[in-house]
């Protein structure tokens, strides 16, 4: 039997949280990281509480033999570790390791949203006009549903970030709302 993707089914999707903010732009973007990590770490809670697939999809800073637990201690024991540990992965949370900036470029992601059913994705994390953008545009031509909560994504600049999330309602079809409107509970598709 051929495995559907169901529209439905929701996967929280969460895009280079595990930062040690040792980068170019870090003054920049720690400020909006701030504001986004208590949004995000409620919807991931209500993403785990709804049996929603929480995927984190995460740069590995060139760190080619690490693997997610090493970057997550990386970034724990360095001085932004207030933004990582309430949005911290648990024991079921996946992981999935990227090299550049859409989580779906030459990494597995497609195929274990296929494998878990999953049609719809919920982009959240950093950077807006950077890695979510190009995430949003790469889940559209993969036929995935995509939602961006706008205060669960955090950016360096936001008059480019108003224009990413523009672009992601105009062009790709994305539902851009808010945290609190975000729902993973499956529901029927509308027909039409």
């Amino acid at each position: 039997m051929e495995r559907r993707a169901d529209p439905a089914r929701s996967a929280l999707i969460v895009i280079d949280m595990i930062n040690t903010y040792d980068h170019e732009d870090a003054e920049l973007l720690v400020p909006s990281v701030g504001e986004v990590v208590p949004v995000l770490a409620e919807l991931i809670d209500r993403a785990r509480e709804a049996d929603a697939p929480v995927i984190y999809v995460n740069d590995n800073f060139g760190l080619w033999r690490s693997h997610h637990g090493e970057l997550l201690d990386a970034a724990l024991s360095r001085p932004h570790a207030d933004l990582i540990e309430p949005i911290r992965p648990d024991d079921e949370s996946l992981f999935v390791l990227k090299a550049r900036h859409s989580v779906f470029f030459e990494t597995p992601l497609a195929y274990l949203l296929w494998s878990l059913g999953v049609g719809h994705v919920v982009l959240t994390g950093q950077v807006t006009e950077q890695c979510v953008l190009y995430s949003a545009l790469d889940a559209h031509i993969r036929h995935l549903g995509v939602t961006v909560p706008k205060d669960a994504v955090a950016s360096i600049h936001p008059h480019l970030a108003s224009a990413a999330l523009e672009m992601m309602e105009r062009n790709m079809g994305a539902r851009i709302i808010t945290a609190k409107e975000t729902d993973f509970t499956p529901r029927a598709e509308s027909g039409g």
